[in-house]
């Protein structure tokens, strides 16, 4: 009731507004759009030349790390190449211009290099430097950053056993109580049993840290979370904002009888449960493949949108029952983002959806849903020709799809991909990893062409830090930003997508207002004061820090 009650007080114009919205003309409803950005396909031209491929171990997977490895502040590139080589790409793009990108040697060696499906960034010895987190076909790896978009083999050092098995899905939390992350690797079909992959899914994995005297971490030890049910993407959470993070897993189910969508709960200093019935969890069964998160109503209980096999959900903690019981209604007809078929062509069967990722791609001040689209390899029941979506979020709370008009409906297979402002210019850009295809890197032109490229809405870059703390990049914070009466929340967390993660300035649309206050609410939960910034700049918020700092891209 309390939900229901801060739903109808107007803490939610992008659901509340929903039953209000109804253009009395074709013409009244085309102005009433939210504007498409044109994005125009730059990889060759930036220099990125690099296929995700192999054989059927990598229809799954073909993941992108965007993070800064050299310590600019730019989002560089680290792709996932399944039986080619992995390749990390340095930004050395002008700011605002074309992008660019240049190869450069990540350190590894010819054989660690390959069976690489995923990657993620992050500062796993809290030295501010930020490592990485490679899933593979074998052993998953553990890549200590040396600041210079080097990297070592961290395994060894860290105790950390990486295993054997086919790793697809990654995320990380910071558990109260300890000064290191808690790692959570996904693992997908046991080929090791008879009848693989039929009813052969693996276990998942957490490890917990072990801090030494000198202050060292270790991860010499892995709790088994079983069952699985084949993951493709997993997500630390606060579903319930309790303060403590819960793992909710997203599986493709068709290979185990019995198979489901997990939420785990993983209370500090005890063995991670899973949810059952008993406490109010339901049995969803779809081919689950990425996971997105954001609080689009603002109301303190983020909404889920899991991709498919078929349709994507959208999930919403149902405002008539108790907040501390984790059951969902699926919302994603009534707002538009069901996304279950190709929106150009012929093909009428079903899309097959892979990473998904909430942005603001055209700065209005909306969130906006990305999902990367690709049949599996040759699956002669889903759609053959499969674009991917962007669905642009309008002011009705409805989504609008616009993915052909935005010019990214390409015919490429599409896996793992990420949404990053790569030359500085204050609109997201895309860069999407295909199956047995070019990666697709996308320029955001705003509303111009690529010799005339024009800004959409303002906007705002945050970066928020914790010197001198455990925990550096403030994994598990929540950034607020308030323009006049409305307010933007959005959670800085490693995981979800597919086989992709960003760590980096966290991009806001600001619409048309020139100003935005912004407030942190600290992992331990302490919330920061508010610093009163301005529009279209990058600004770094330290904590305790009495002003927040800008950054000029040169």
């Amino acid at each position: 009731m309390t939900r229901l009650i801060r739903l109808a007080a107007g803490l939610s114009p992008v659901i509340a507004s929903l039953s209000a919205f109804s253009p009395a003309t074709a013409e009244e409803a085309k102005a009433s759009l939210a504007p498409v950005p044109a994005f125009v396909e730059e990889a060759l031209d930036a220099g990125v030349d690099h296929t995700y491929d192999g054989a059927w171990e990598f229809f799954v997977g073909g993941g992108v790390a965007i993070f800064d490895c050299d310590g600019d502040r730019r989002p560089d590139l680290f792709l996932a190449g399944g039986k080619n080589p992995s390749q990390l790409y340095r930004n050395t793009g002008a700011t605002a211009g074309p992008l660019e990108f240049s190869p450069v040697p990540s350190g590894l060696g010819d054989k660690q290099s390959t069976r690489v499906l995923g990657a993620y960034p992050l500062d796993f010895d809290n030295d501010d430097v930020l490592d990485l987190v490679l899933l593979r076909l074998g052993e998953n790896l553990l890549l200590k950053g040396q600041g210079d978009c080097t990297f070592e083999v961290a395994n060894r050092a860290l105790a950390f056993d990486g295993g054997r098995n086919w790793t697809t899905a990654f995320s990380a939390t910071y558990e109260a109580g300890l000064d290191y992350p808690t790692l959570a690797f996904g693992n997908y079909v046991d080929r090791s049993q008879p009848g693989s992959p039929w009813g052969t899914c693996h276990d998942n994995y957490l490890y917990r840290p072990e801090q030494g005297e000198t202050g060292s971490v270790t991860f010499p030890n892995a709790t088994r979370l079983s069952p699985g049910y084949c993951a493709l993407s997993i997500l630390f959470t606060d579903w319930n904002r309790s303060g403590e993070a819960a793992l909710r897993i997203s599986n493709d189910r068709h290979y185990y009888r019995g198979g489901q969508e997990q939420l785990w709960a993983v209370p500090p200093g005890r063995p991670p449960r899973p949810y059952r019935k008993t406490d109010g969890w339901q049995h969803l069964k779809i081919w689950g493949m990425g996971i997105a998160s954001i609080d689009l109503d603002v109301d303190g209980f983020p909404e889920y949108a899991l991709t498919s096999m078929g349709d994507t959900k959208l999930q919403k903690l149902d405002a008539e029952t108790d907040e501390t019981v984790p059951v969902y209604q699926d919302v994603a007809f009534d707002l538009g983002v069901t996304a279950h078929r190709p929106y150009k062509g012929e093909d009428l069967k079903p899309s097959t959806g892979w990473h998904s990722e909430f942005q603001d791609v055209n700065n209005d001040g909306l969130w906006d849903l990305y999902i990367a689209k690709g049949n599996v390899e040759a699956m002669p029941d889903f759609a053959a020709f499969d674009p991917d979506n962007l669905l642009i979020g309008q002011w009705s709370g409805k989504f609008t799809e616009a993915g052909d008009h935005a010019g990214i409906g390409l015919d490429r297979r599409g896996r793992g991909a990420g949404l990053a402002d790569f030359n500085a210019d204050g609109l997201l850009d895309l860069v999407v990893v295909n199956r047995a295809a070019p990666v697709s890197l996308f320029r955001n032109l705003g509303q111009g062409q690529a010799d005339t490229p024009r800004p959409l809405g303002n906007w705002l870059a945050v970066d928020v830090r914790q010197p001198g703390r455990s925990n550096t990049r403030a994994v598990g914070a929540k950034i607020s930003v308030k323009t006049g009466n409305r307010t933007l929340v959005k959670d800085i967390q490693i995981g979800a997508g597919h086989a992709s993660g960003q760590l980096g300035f966290v991009h806001f649309g600001l619409g048309v207002a020139e100003r935005a206050n912004v407030r942190i609410k600290w992992p331990d939960g302490d919330w920061s004061h508010s610093y009163r910034v301005f529009a279209n700049g990058h600004v770094i918020i330290e904590r305790g820090a009495e002003k927040a700092r800008l950054w000029y891209a040169e």
